[in-house]
């Protein structure tokens, strides 16, 4: 525990992934907007795959071999169809599949698509026609196959798991009733995981609200030796929650269970950052351990924010910064709502995006996650005459902040506010950087990309989250072109402080 605790005080906390290079991680295993998360393990490999929202490409599937080192390997979705919620990814037979909710003003329905492989390609999505949320796909003692929704409902699935069982959707379970003094949102039974293990289905389920209060969302366990029920819940819920507002981890919750090869089991879910909620929520990792009586516990609370020993061996780190200037469009960068494989074109470090638009909200930009809590991003742009294009943190088409320029002046932007800042003598090509201290953005431009003129204006972002917003989105860097015409943008830097 000493080595550990000297291993604590040395790493940087906010950092967008979590191996410390010592054979042990620090939580978060992916740092910034990574909600929702669902696991499976084939063999020695895990594939992991979370909420995108109004995001596109969407539903990114990741890799790992040892739970702590992440790879994106695939995305499954193409094109925009609503803001897509609470997947679940699982293998049945020789397919993939992947389960998920799209919210839309019309309603929410529930969809799946399906692969040969976990790196694509992946399906057109295909209409469940079946309401709730959250789907989680089961398979029952006797073969047959099922997803599990929202307040304790499920829906009977045909055997290929491509569509609904008409009129087979009934309710379950009625959830775990925590305490009444207990500071939630609400019951709001959502999240369901199922993990066949032994003799017994355990089901969990997520509680309390998604956000709001710290103390609200939670991990609750029930388990039955049928698919069908009766199901009894654990005597050790919540699974997983925070206690006190003085926890680094805020609103706990959405967990699925994953085991080693080597029968060690660990629980996955995701939460706020105490104070950094406008970064998403974040995907965490915890060792369960099992009772006597058949049931799992979590040590929760504060233990999380310490070292923890890697659930398996590997060299690898991986830094999926470094990639960025790449430009790997559905890996590692995403467009907000639209779409449009015609606007774009990545050649060699540098992205060519086609103007649309006539603001950063209206020009659907291209974004990337973000996981510290202080960090820098620069980016050379040249643009065509009648287009303006810049850099900005965004949340989503009513509020980001950052900055761009026109062929005059640079540009600030504060809740989607307009307002001109400097003159610059660099015509139609400037570098810009912005730099994110502590939720405090701060601008700077450049004529060459090594002197800088640092722009006067500052501002403080905290509020830019969840709980004052809605929309369950984050703080992301943005690339934007707006106007007529077509912006390059090339060397991309993203530097953590």
């Amino acid at each position: 525990m000493a080595c550990q605790q000297q291993d604590a005080g040395r790493h940087k906390l906010g950092t967008a992934q979590g191996d410390l290079g010592n054979g042990y991680f620090l939580n978060p295993i992916l740092g910034g907007d990574y909600p929702d998360p669902t696991i499976m393990r084939e063999g020695n490999d895990y594939y992991m795959t979370h909420s995108s929202f109004d995001y596109v490409p969407g539903l990114v599937v990741f890799h790992s071999t040892d739970l702590v080192n992440w790879q994106p390997i695939s995305f499954a979705l193409r094109r925009y169809l609503g803001s897509i919620w609470a997947p679940d990814i699982c293998k049945h037979g020789d397919r993939y599949y992947i389960y998920f909710t799209v919210a839309h003003p019309s309603g929410r329905m529930n969809f799946v698509t399906y692969a040969d492989s976990p790196y694509g390609p992946w399906s057109d999505p295909i209409d469940l026609k079946v309401g709730n949320i959250d789907p989680g796909h089961a398979v029952g003692e006797d073969g047959s196959r099922w997803i599990f929704l929202s307040a304790g409902q499920r829906a009977r699935l045909s055997d290929d798991g491509l569509s609904i069982v008409p009129g087979s959707l009934e309710k379950v379970y009625e959830g775990w009733i925590y305490p009444s003094e207990w500071v939630t949102e609400g019951m709001c039974l959502e999240g369901p995981k199922m993990r066949k293990i032994g003799d017994y289905f355990y089901y969990l389920n997520a509680e309390g609200g998604t956000a709001g209060p710290p103390t609200s969302h939670m991990v609750v366990a029930a388990r039955s030796k049928s698919i069908n029920g009766p199901w009894e819940n654990s005597p050790y819920n919540p699974i997983i929650r925070t206690w006190k507002r003085s926890e680094r981890w805020w609103s706990k919750g959405h967990g699925s269970l994953i085991d080693t090869p080597e029968g060690n089991w660990w629980i996955i879910y995701h939460a706020y950052e105490n104070n950094f909620t406008s970064l998403g929520r974040q995907t965490l990792l915890e060792p369960v351990k099992w009772t006597k009586d058949g049931w799992f516990v979590a040590s929760s609370g504060t233990a999380i924010e310490r070292p923890l020993k890697k659930p398996l061996p590997s060299e690898e780190r991986i830094d999926r910064r470094s990639k960025l200037g790449e430009f790997r469009i559905g890996l590692d960068w995403k467009f907000y709502k639209d779409f449009d494989t015609s606007r774009f074109e990545v050649n060699q470090g540098e992205l060519i995006l086609q103007a649309q638009g006539d603001s950063p909200g209206t020009s659907s930009p291209i974004m990337c996650v973000a996981g510290e809590h202080a960090y820098e991003i620069e980016v050379e742009i040249e643009k065509d005459e009648h287009t303006t294009a810049g850099l900005v943190l965004y949340y989503n088409s009513n509020f980001y902040a950052g900055m761009g320029f026109n062929q005059q002046r640079t540009l600030r932007f504060r809740q989607s506010i307009l307002r001109t800042a400097s003159r610059h003598e660099g015509g139609n090509h400037l570098w810009l950087r912005l730099r994110n201290d502590y939720q405090v953005l701060t601008g700077a431009y450049s004529y060459d990309g090594i002197n800088w003129i640092q722009e006067s204006w500052g501002l403080e972002m905290s509020g830019y989250n969840h709980n004052t917003l809605y929309e369950f989105q984050s703080m992301l860097p943005a690339l934007y072109a707006a106007g007529e015409g077509k912006v390059k943008f090339k060397n991309f830097k993203y530097t953590s402080l």
